[in-house]
């Protein structure tokens, strides 16, 4: 239960005390800050309080917005402040010094909540209210014509408008958002949570991948009809979310690490449905996830190399910047990056009406080219703005490397014989060679060849001297999409060249898995949580030490048991993250972590 502590003289007519308790608030009256402050005293320290001027006249979704945003711990609006209990004994010392004012004559009884405001010394949110009313009018006329002004304007229009992400895909936002915000709001008032329909787009997504793996047309277009559904529940939960404010550290992990497992299911469920007719497209399903995996590398290593960094500004920012002006350009240029919306559209449709096969050649091309044109975009950009990069964005680079023991063993080998940070990008060039060399010698031997295993070698030499120093190079965001390229295209290659039933779809899983882990430390460093703990890095290997084990028992085993040694590495990789991962989750979530709502990907 949350309480709110009126102060001032009570406005005969108001409907301010029902419009408190609409939204979940206890309402006890004060005549002044002296007042309030007594009754704070009696209000739980594990409870949210809100100090409201009584005389306030504004839309009840302002209220809302300045009031019950879980991802604050202090919000103030014109005449109204509140905090969550971890900024409880700020809000304790501004009343206290509030009532001190008060009864030395400096500040008027009524404007209480305000002068809180003012004298907090926490961070305080101030959210945009836009069209919305929330003010304290002075006088009866002044109040009238506040009055006026809330009866003129829909607050619940409103409401539903902002429900939307502000920025979105073109497929979304002139083909989903117009209804399933209305899908929000009738969820939102049968007390649905966005949990709740975060995994029942999970389930439809799973049920579509099923209905692709019966391998008849019937299955195909119905598999693209359930994903097209699944999408539709997939952007009503973050509106939801937006239209009732209910935000939480569990449901943007759930929602971010949903997307992931529905699309790579239904690749999974497509190349099943395949096998069925006799075609068989596992490594395109799994070409598809590794090169889907490093997009998104790629986003959210640039991201976090440039969250916080300083003078941060390039020529090619400022021509993108002019291009957004242009109308149509905004929205060609999202189109082209393939974002989750056009991208699941297109597979729904290629589903139902072509075969897998196309499905993924289509879907390769396109993020290929999606993937290309954005990566080489941002590297323009590091190479022509003057960034400082921060401690905290080379710790994230260092943390989404996933080094494991082999690597750091070799940091500490490197260090002890000098190797020092450079400008020259020799670090990135090594591991880029050394990537690039693995995979080449992969591809070109037959399978049992030790030559990758002397190449997995010298990439585990380089992958320490890539993070022997701080990450703070202009191209270092590139390392971590580069060892992620050479982890997962090993696998890749390694199974198709095996050549047995079962080796792709374990290579697929043991990706899935491993991807995952990517995933949940993007997810961790995102919430200021940090990255996954050092043992669980450890016991998964790193990423060179499952490279490098890899092409070992592709050199020992022969290839059925090779099958058996990737379901197994697989399993056990799953498990450990999977376990680790929701126990992180489910933990932070009780203890009350606070509230975040990730946007994610562009719908």
């Amino acid at each position: 239960m949350s309480t709110a502590i009126l102060t001032g003289q009570p406005v005969p007519g108001s409907s301010l005390e029902g419009d408190l308790r609409s939204l979940g608030f206890d309402v006890r009256v004060a005549s002044d800050a002296a007042d309030a402050e007594t009754l704070l005293a009696a209000v739980p320290a594990d409870e949210r309080v809100a100090v409201v001027d009584a005389r306030f006249v504004g839309h009840v979704h302002a209220l809302r917005l300045g009031l019950t945003d879980p991802r604050f711990e202090a919000v103030a609006i014109p005449g109204a402040v509140t905090v969550r209990p971890a900024a409880r004994p700020a809000l304790d010392r501004a009343l206290r010094t509030a009532a001190g004012d008060a009864s030395n004559g400096s500040v008027v009884v009524g404007i209480v909540a305000d002068r809180v405001a003012e004298l907090l010394d926490t961070d305080l949110h101030r959210p945009e209210l836009g069209e919305l009313v929330a003010e304290v009018p002075r006088d009866p006329q002044a109040r009238n014509e506040a009055r006026q002004a809330v009866a003129a304007l829909d607050d619940e229009a409103i409401r539903l408008r902002t429900a939307v992400k502000s920025r979105d895909g073109f497929f979304t936002t002139y083909c989903i958002s117009p209804y399933s915000r209305y899908l929000a709001r009738w969820c939102a008032r049968r007390g649905l949570t966005p949990n709740q329909v975060t995994t029942a787009s999970l389930l439809t997504a799973l049920i579509a991948a099923g209905c692709a793996a019966t391998g008849t047309r019937a299955g195909f277009v119905t598999a693209g009809l359930l994903l097209l559904f699944s999408f539709v529940l997939d952007c009503t939960d973050g509106q939801l979310a937006r239209y009732s404010l209910q935000y939480s550290t569990l449901g943007a992990w759930l929602d971010a690490t949903f997307d992931r497992a529905k699309e790579y299911a239904y690749y999974a469920g497509l190349a099943l449905g395949a096998a069925r007719g006799g075609d068989d497209v596992w490594a395109l399903a799994l070409g598809a996830m590794v090169l889907q995996t490093c997009r998104h590398v790629v986003d959210f290593s640039f991201n976090e190399a440039n969250h916080d960094a300083t003078a941060n500004t390039s020529p090619t920012a400022a021509l993108s910047d002019k291009l957004d002006s242009v109308g149509w350009t905004v929205w060609l240029r999202r189109m082209i990056v393939l974002p989750i919306g056009e991208r699941w559209a297109m597979i729904a449709v290629l589903t139902a009406v072509t075969t897998p096969r196309i499905t993924f050649y289509v879907l390769l091309i396109g993020c290929a080219f999606a993937a290309t044109y954005t990566t080489a975009g941002r590297v323009l950009r590091s190479l022509t703005r003057k960034a400082q990069r921060t401690d905290r964005a080379a710790q994230a680079l260092a943390d989404l490397a996933d080094s494991g023991p082999l690597a750091e063993a070799m940091v500490r080998v490197w260090r002890r014989i000098g190797v020092k940070a450079d400008k020259s990008g020799s670090r990135l060039s090594g591991a880029a060679g050394a990537v690039v060399l693995l995979v080449f010698w992969t591809w070109a031997e037959p399978y049992g060849s030790w030559l990758p295993v002397i190449f997995a070698v010298i990439y585990v030499l380089n992958a320490g001297a890539a993070v022997a120093q701080p990450l703070k190079g202009a191209l270092d965001w590139l390392i971590p999409p580069f060892f992620r390229a050479a982890e997962y295209c090993t696998v890749l290659i390694l199974a198709a060249k095996a050549d047995v039933n079962g080796a792709l779809p374990a290579a697929f899983g043991l990706v899935g898995a491993v991807a995952y882990h990517h995933y949940d430390t993007v997810y961790r460093i995102r919430g200021n949580a940090g990255a996954p703990p050092n043992w669980l890095v450890r016991a998964i290997g790193g990423h060179e030490g499952r490279t490098l084990l890899v092409t070992v028992l592709a050199a020992l085993l022969a290839a059925t048991d090779f099958k058996v040694a990737l379901t197994a590495l697989a399993v056990a990789v799953a498990l450990v993250v999977l376990v680790e991962s929701i126990r992180f989750w489910v933990t932070a979530h009780t203890r009350g972590a606070p509230a975040v709502h990730d946007e994610g990907e562009p719908a």
